[in-house]
């Protein structure tokens, strides 16, 4: 069973989408198309893994929340 990780995407400024892997600090990538997000994601979430197999930074996805101030 392949290990699931928590990939948070958002839109920037100029159109482009931006995922960031919760798990993994540092394991993020860009691309226009979601598709093309998704698949680059992938790959960050393969290279990441090759540098450390067992990342000692493992965090636990609570939930994401919108606080007005």
């Amino acid at each position: 069973m392949p290990d699931e990780f928590t990939v948070v995407i958002e839109e920037g400024e100029d159109g482009y989408l931006i995922s960031e892997v919760i798990e993994l600090p540092g394991c993020h990538t860009q691309a226009k198309t979601m598709d093309a997000l998704l698949k680059r994601t992938k790959e960050a979430i393969l290279l990441c893994l090759e540098e450390s197999p067992s990342p000692e930074n493992k965090h636990k996805f609570i939930g994401i929340q919108k606080l007005a101030v």
